[in-house]
């Protein structure tokens, strides 16, 4: 069985950040890694500074590479980004939108529907936001979107699971639709905005709990 390469390391690495296995602060110390995947330390070098040069991972004096930490503020401005990405995303993608296309998302809430793991709403929510925005025909944009929504979800699972639960993204999703099937184009940004100013709403209120 061959070895991982530097580039499936950073790929195993960036999902357990992601996924919140490897928690912020988390010390990543080469040797155990090159022990648990069964290769030298070069490779562990290259992955650890890819995955610093994305921000998920930093170097600390006397410490070595942590998972990278970010402060509620910091979550704040990174959801502000995605209401700014995520919009014209949208107001590129209506133009394009098509029955079709609109079924498709559809199909996503109805999986959405019957999942009963909080691991799965994410990941269908992301499926949704990012399948809603592919008509946009804007590959770089989409893939900027998808990076920050990964890289806030680690939060949004221990800030607002608790309180918004799947009930009000859910029903938010299905109002974005109907705004688009309607014709409602600006009614859809608007509540597209406000589908992200909710979570950071809850993030603000659960650090005050």
């Amino acid at each position: 069985m061959s070895k991982p390469t530097s580039d499936q390391i950073t790929s195993s690495l960036r999902k357990n950040i992601y996924e919140g296995v490897l928690s912020a602060g988390v010390p990543l110390k080469q040797e155990e890694l090159a022990d648990q995947f069964g290769v030298s330390r070069i490779p562990i070098r290259e992955a650890l500074k890819k995955l610093e040069a994305e921000g998920l991972v930093r170097h600390e004096p006397h410490k070595g590479s942590v998972v990278t930490t970010h402060s509620i503020p910091e979550i704040i401005e990174m959801l502000d980004i995605r209401i700014g990405l995520e919009t014209r995303a949208l107001r590129l993608a209506m133009p394009n939108m098509t029955q079709d296309h609109l079924d498709r998302c559809q199909a996503i809430l109805e999986r959405y529907d019957h999942a009963s793991k909080p691991s799965v709403w994410f990941a269908l929510n992301l499926e949704f936001h990012l399948t809603l925005y592919s008509a946009a025909k804007k590959p770089r944009l989409i893939k900027m979107i998808e990076d920050l929504v990964l890289g806030t979800q680690r939060y949004t699972r221990i800030y607002i699971s608790h309180i918004l639960g799947r009930e009000q993204p859910q029903r938010e999703h299905y109002e974005i639709l109907e705004a688009l099937r309607a014709g409602a184009e600006e009614k859809a940004i608007r509540m597209l905005e406000e589908h992200i100013a909710h979570t950071q709403r809850a993030i603000l209120a659960a650090q005050d709990d």
